[in-house]
């Protein structure tokens, strides 16, 4: 058949090959425009950031969960040392070993020690003081029988980001 003539092929109509192989050939090779692949990679993008925002948002807040349930373990079993020491007018050594226990450094825990001096009036309030520096939970050398004592523990975790 020639080329530009009409098709002799039954149910063709006025189509020429050509004609029919051009329209199909349209079709069949449309593909997508730079802009179309330009807007899916910077929607892929996007979506891929805002997912590794939340991953990492994700592992920070673990490790920060995970740090303070450690420092927590670490308070109580301090508490519990020096609540179970005698009564004494230093308690840093008891505080030191419990957070040795939990494999972290002696400088990772400060102890404050304070004793409390009642008023001269019973109608008045007392203070909390502070002894020496060898004795700072006492008044004197030793602890007295009547000694009201007040010892506060902080401790920071390794990583430094809870206390």
């Amino acid at each position: 058949m020639a080329r530009g003539r009409k098709s002799s092929r039954v149910g063709c109509g006025d189509r020429s090959d050509d004609d029919y192989r051009a329209r199909n050939r349209g079709i069949r090779d449309s593909g997508f425009s730079m802009v179309e692949i330009v807007i899916s990679i910077v929607l892929m993008g996007t979506v891929v950031v805002a997912i590794l925002n939340a991953v990492a948002t994700n592992v920070r807040a673990s490790s920060s969960a995970r740090s303070a349930a450690q420092v927590e373990t670490a308070i109580v079993n301090t508490s519990d040392r020096v609540n179970r020491a005698p009564k004494r007018c230093d308690y840093t050594i008891y505080a030191q070993a419990a957070v040795q226990t939990e494999g972290w450094d002696p400088s990772t825990v400060s102890v404050t020690q304070e004793y409390y001096e009642p008023a001269p009036d019973p109608r008045n309030q007392g203070t909390w003081s502070s002894g020496s520096a060898l004795t700072p939970a006492c008044p004197g050398t030793s602890p007295t029988d009547l000694l009201v004592q007040r010892v506060t523990i902080l401790i920071t975790s390794p990583d430094g980001k809870v206390n």
